[in-house]
This record gives C-alpha cells, structure tokens and sequence, in this order.
C-alpha cells in the first residue's frame, strides 16, 4: 500500500493506493500518528484502495479517536466492498462515508 500525503491549510488528505490490511494497517497507523495531529479535517481518499480488512477498520477507528473533538474526519470515493467491510464493523455509524 502507498499514501499520498496532501494539505491545503490545516486540511490533511490522505489518498490510499491498494490493499489496507494487516502488513500495511501500520503504515497509516504511522502517518496518522505523526501528520494528523496538527490537523483541523482529516480526508481518507479510498478511491485506489481494493481491500479492507479488520486490521484496517481498527485504523479507522484510531483515526476517529485523533479526530474525535478537534475536526472532522471523512472517508472518501470508497468502492462497494471497502463500505461493506465498514458497515458490517460498525464504523459507518461514526464515520462518514461516501
């Protein structure tokens, strides 16, 4: 998996390419621990992402948590299986996603 990193004030993007699983959930764990801090609004950009796994939908939570209070978070062009794989967890309810 690769992210492409983009900010535009204090708007962070993050634009996923692959599979978000658990050898690459760490990746994005990583990014979002070191770059999301500083950020108002947090952009998830799932058009290039193929598979979420569990490990991944734990990322996404952790991604709420940094969120949570300080902006909002948004989760982006996601494809039928990736917003499957976040319904069933649950996630939907707390995350926006489209």
């Amino acid at each position: 998996m690769t992210i492409n990193e983009y900010w535009k004030d204090a708007a962070l993007t993050l634009e996923l390419h692959g599979r978000l699983d658990v050898t690459t959930a760490p990746l994005l764990e990583e990014k979002l621990n070191n770059s999301a801090a500083g950020a108002r609004s947090l952009t998830l950009d799932f058009a290039n992402l193929e598979y979420l796994s569990s490990a991944g939908i734990r990322v996404l939570v952790i991604a709420y948590r940094i969120m949570h209070g300080k902006g909002s978070l948004r989760i982006v062009n996601a494809g039928e299986i990736v917003k499957e794989a976040i319904d069933l967890a649950g996630v939907g309810d707390i995350i926006s996603v489209s």
